[in-house]
């Protein structure tokens, strides 16, 4: 049953220590600022330099696609995969609507998997128990930023000869037994909305395979038109398939490519405070830390959650202490939207009213950190 909280957005004021805060730096400001200055504001070279700077960095030279957000990335994954009306998708239950609410555009039906307790990732073995004829698809989401079971996601897939379609959108810089996530999938969905670890102010990329389908993600990111051919002048080509208004902009480009130039930086901040609340939070009783210890893959340190009975208490009392503090992302079958995916989730069932997210961003420092932790180890 979910515990009901009414807790307010908190105020940004000295000493306050909100749950997220968009990491914008003086040299991203200062590219959007030499960008407004040429004939480049909507779609142009920033964005193609962007894709090619990105893939490089995260995707092993994957082909990638830059649009407006993570969203529309997710979209124009379940068309490239050839997801259509009536098929079934095995997905999330937890997770952003965002996963799972474009494929509702198309009319196929989200088959709500449950999660692993101990992660809060999709749990393999009830994807397993999902699969059917009608599957088409599988997403997972790798949550916080720590990379699912993709070896076992693989097998499934694979046995099922369906794609794996990853929303990484907390993911980014993670690893899994040695291998980027964005070089694994089919499809790999990143996010670079206002809170993420790069931000374009809202933004996303698709990383696609198949090179073969580039062609046809560009189109479809720009109302089905072939963007290289009108502006050669060949008004001879045709539209044939429906087209969305998905591009990213040459401003937004320009934050993204400045948040690469200073992504190593960013990344270890990150990590870092990562690790000092693992560290603060390891021992406490009634605490459990979630997503800390993983050997064989690399956690990209967006979220820092954990487990706590009597949850809003701790929440209240964090935010007493001027700790803002959240659960961020909820179970989607208690949407209505998703009522004809509704099921049986037992592990989500047992964790649903536990779980707490803390606040982990670049305007934080390891003494916010031991705080946080202080107020926790205080007891509540």
């Amino acid at each position: 049953m979910k515990v009901p909280t009414d807790l307010p957005l908190m105020d940004d004021a000295p000493g306050n220590i909100v749950l997220f805060h968009p990491h914008i730096s003086e040299r991203a400001r200062q590219m959007v600022y030499t960008q407004l200055g040429t004939r480049w504001i909507g779609q142009g070279p920033s964005v193609e330099r962007f894709e090619s700077s990105f893939s490089k960095a995260f995707c092993n030279g994957l082909s990638t696609a830059a649009v407006g957000s993570g969203t529309d990335a997710l979209h124009l994954a379940y068309l490239l995969a050839g997801i259509k009306a009536g098929d079934e998708v095995i997905t999330p239950l937890f997770t952003c609507t965002a996963t799972n609410i474009p494929l509702l555009y198309i009319g196929a039906k989200p088959v709500f998997a449950d999660i692993q307790p101990h992660s809060l990732n999709i749990d393999v073995d009830h994807v397993r128990r999902l699969v059917t004829e009608k599957t088409k698809a599988i997403v997972c989401v790798h949550y916080g930023g720590l990379p699912c079971d993709m070896d076992e996601l693989r097998q499934i897939a694979d046995q099922a000869r369906v794609p794996i379609i990853e929303d990484a959108a907390h993911a980014l810089g993670a690893y899994y037994r040695g291998r980027s996530i964005g070089s694994l999938s089919e499809f790999t969905m990143f996010s670079f909305q206002a809170i993420k670890h790069i931000t374009t102010g809202d933004g996303g990329i698709l990383a696609i395979k198949d090179a073969g389908l580039l062609p046809k993600a560009k189109r479809l990111r720009w109302f089905g038109i072939d963007r290289e051919g009108k502006q050669k002048g060949t008004w001879e080509n045709d539209i044939w398939e429906v087209g969305f208004k998905y591009q990213m902009t040459d401003i937004a480009a320009a934050l993204g490519l400045a948040a690469l130039e200073e992504w190593h930086e960013v990344s270890a901040h990150r990590r870092n405070l990562f690790a000092a609340y693992e560290r603060a939070l390891s021992n406490v009783p009634g605490i459990r830390f979630i997503g800390g210890g993983a050997t064989d893959r690399v956690h990209a340190a967006w979220l820092c959650t954990i487990f706590a009975k009597e949850r809003v208490n701790l929440q209240r009392k964090l935010r007493e202490n001027g700790v803002e503090s959240n659960q961020v992302h909820y179970r989607n079958d208690r949407y209505t939207l998703f009522r004809e995916s509704r099921g049986s989730f037992p592990n989500m069932d047992a964790v649903e009213d536990d779980y707490l997210v803390l606040p982990l961003h670049t305007r934080m420092t390891a003494a916010d950190v031991e705080r946080i932790a202080s107020v926790i180890r205080s007891g509540w």
